[in-house]
């Protein structure tokens, strides 16, 4: 999927909206969150599973990655202290950038974070950590992950944003956006009724 018209279109409505129209699905947890700048990203997820305390697969991944790509990394399993890493840092920022990579979006800790902010490279991670990783070539590239309650495939849609994470599958796009489109414009019609004087009550029927 390397839709330049599609990814603009998921921007403009936001992780939240998409969200709302995928019928309250594809929400990755709360903490994972804007590392830096707050800079939204949209694209075509690369799936990335890692051993916890492990980063070769990402480098591995990001030799593969096209442009436009996001890369998604998660655990190949969740153990205590797997998220106080720093996976990601400013070494992996440059060469993401230099293959124009989108964005990261990982259920871990990143760190080099003056450096990545100065950059302008789009991070969304847990937080930071400075703890070093390993390199074992034990995980995959391109496999399907699960972060929090959501499992994404290679090539789903992840868009990010202040709000949060929210990835959409293949096959769903296309109506996602579609329901988003009716979900935005029936909201720009109840904020033109509140500005006309009618209240949140009457218009959503809760009194």
């Amino acid at each position: 999927m390397n839709r330049p018209d599609l990814f603009t279109q998921a921007l403009r409505y936001g992780s939240a909206t998409l969200h709302e129209a995928f019928n309250r699905q594809g929400d990755l947890p709360a903490t994972i969150r804007a590392a830096a700048r707050r800079i939204p990203l949209a694209g075509p997820a690369l799936t990335v599973s890692t051993l916890p305390g492990n980063n070769l697969l990402i480098h591995r991944a990001l030799a593969q990655a096209k442009a436009g790509d996001v890369l998604v990394v998660a655990m190949t399993e969740l153990t205590d202290g797997c998220h106080e890493f720093g996976y990601w840092g400013d070494i992996l920022t440059a060469a993401a950038i230099e293959k124009g990579v989108a964005g990261l979006v990982i259920d871990g800790c990143v760190r080099d974070i003056a450096a990545i902010e100065a950059m302008g490279f789009p991070v969304y991670a847990r937080g930071t950590a400075i703890r070093g990783t390993t390199k074992v070539a034990q995980g995959e590239v391109g496999g399907t992950v699960r972060i929090g309650h959501v499992e994404i495939a290679r090539g789903d849609l992840v868009v990010a944003d202040t709000d949060g994470v929210v990835a959409i599958p293949v096959s769903s796009i296309d109506e996602v956006l579609e329901l988003a489109e009716q979900r935005e414009e029936k909201e720009r019609q109840i904020v033109e009724k509140i500005r006309s004087g009618h209240t949140t009550l009457e218009l959503y029927g809760f009194s």
